[in-house]
């Protein structure tokens, strides 16, 4: 499926993966500090509020003449459930005339209140007095004490004192604290998994590669799984299965470099030998035609006798000076002489010559595309050996009868001509090496016929090739040549 994001590089995914960490935790910083923020500021205006009305209904009740609710007070500081808020009202004589706290009430201010207030700040105070919880004994470290004085027309009615612990305003603070250190573990989770994953993605192919690379001699040149990404894992493993490619070729080349090598030396080997044994034998050719013509017996049974051995030797050294003759043609260069030419014709001619073979054998012959144009700018003394190889072994492969079809096809520019038949076949592991030379499945022959008839074919440009039949009788030979050489009659 085609993907709609544009491929990332490694570098830009962990730039990316970095920027949206980053980015995370300087939102949720954000988010966290503006939500504290807002906490403190309403946690204040909720505090303040609550001091300014406790501290009116101390005055209201500090400066009243007649009767007034003195639980009033005890009653909206416990509604207010603030720990550590205390408010007393206090005599212009620093005597507690009523207190949040009804413990409090008839004793004096703070026991070291007066010692660190002066009489004079006591009377005629002109300002909010803050006392710091160090001043006053063993409070909370987070407790104020605020006292207020009350005064009409320069006459001091007594004190307001509000003792109030801020450790509630430190709470928003904490539950910052707390929140910015789970979102901060969070991210730092997120983080640790994403570059697990990453980091997994990334080494299990190139330890793939490594692997691979460490073991070219135990398991060969195998490739690695491909791995189907735009990045630079997918760069690395279709480069390294390249090389390996590149370096499975240049073996095959090596191999086949030293095939031919081994071929040709050889060749060169078999090529001398059979120059110096060609010559001996067309002398005891000749020697055998002038016993024929000189030396036959006259009575005729002798006469026939001695005719059929000489028939014989003669065969026998025909076949031998056949067998020269490809060692000869496999030492040597194939040199062509085209020339335009009725294939039907050629190959017509090469059945002709089997025919008798054919028919002792009971091989019924098929002929098919008699139709199709089959002249070719060919040497045709050389097809003609190929097709004569061609046909020899179908009428080998056929000991007890059986078809050869031979059929003629043209397409896309080429003449295409079948040998078929439906002998015993070939194995199938031998199918491969058939054009090999020295490579036959006979007793007899030397393996040189389809290793000439596949230079004969390919020095023409044309193609040739050996199979099974589909239904697993017999064989099937094809010859292919290119347009070039074809011409309409």
């Amino acid at each position: 499926m085609e993907s709609y994001f544009p491929a990332l590089n490694l570098k830009a995914k962990l730039i990316v993966l970095m920027v949206a960490l980053l980015g995370l935790t300087l939102g949720a910083e954000l988010w966290v500090s503006l939500g504290t923020q807002e906490a403190i500021v309403a946690t204040t205006q909720e505090k303040v509020k609550d001091l300014a009305r406790a501290i009116q209904i101390s005055v209201q009740e500090l400066t009243a003449v007649g009767n007034i609710d003195r639980d009033r007070l005890r009653d909206y500081v416990s509604s207010l459930h603030t720990r550590g808020l205390e408010v007393s009202i206090a005599s212009s004589q620093a005597l507690i005339l009523n207190s949040s706290n009804p413990h409090l009430i008839g004793a004096a201010l703070h026991p070291k209140q007066a010692e660190w207030l002066s009489p004079e700040q006591l009377k005629h105070p002109d300002e909010l007095v803050t006392i710091p919880p160090s001043k006053l004994g063993p409070l909370s470290p987070q407790t104020t004490v605020y006292l207020i004085p009350v005064e009409v027309e320069d006459h001091l009615l007594g004190y307001v004192q509000v003792v109030a612990n801020f450790g509630d305003f430190a709470q928003p603070l904490r539950e910052n604290r707390s929140r910015q250190l789970m979102i901060g573990l969070a991210i730092f989770t997120i983080g640790l998994v994403f570059a697990y994953i990453l980091a997994d993605r990334y080494v299990k192919p190139i330890h793939a590669v490594a692997d691979a690379a460490q073991n070219f001699a135990a398991r060969g040149l195998e490739p690695v799984p491909e791995a189907h990404r735009r990045d630079e894992i997918g760069l690395l493993t279709r480069s390294f299965n390249d090389m390996v490619g590149q370096l499975r070729r240049a073996r095959e080349r090596e191999q086949e470099l030293n095939r031919l090598e081994r071929f040709t030396a050889l060749g060169q080997l078999a090529g001398g030998l059979a120059h110096e044994i060609k010559n001996p034998l067309n002398f005891i050719s000749l020697a055998l035609d002038q016993l024929r013509a000189r030396y036959a017996p006259q009575p005729p049974k002798d006469r026939e006798a001695f005719l059929r051995q000489l028939v014989i030797m003669k065969d026998e050294l025909r076949r031998l000076s056949e067998l020269v003759q490809s060692f000869l043609h496999y030492g040597r260069p194939i040199e062509i002489h085209p020339s335009p030419i009725d294939v039907r014709q050629l190959i017509d001619g090469v059945v002709a010559l089997s025919d008798s073979k054919m028919k002792s054998q009971g091989i019924e012959l098929i002929e098919e595309g008699r139709d199709v144009a089959a002249v070719l700018n060919v040497d045709a003394e050389k097809l003609r050996t190929c097709f004569i190889n061609v046909v020899a072994n179908a009428i080998q492969a056929m000991p007890d009868g059986g078809t050869m079809c031979i059929a003629f096809a043209s397409g896309d520019g080429r003449l295409v001509i079948t040998f078929s038949d439906t002998g015993a076949g070939i194995e199938p592991g031998a199918v491969d090496h058939v054009f090999e030379p020295f490579f036959t499945t006979k007793r007899e022959g030397i393996g040189l016929g389809l290793f000439l008839s596949k230079a004969i074919v390919e020095r023409h440009g044309g193609t040739i090739d050996l199979t099974n039949n589909p239904d697993g009788v017999g064989t099937k030979v094809t010859f292919s040549f290119p347009a070039i050489t074809v011409h309409n009659q």
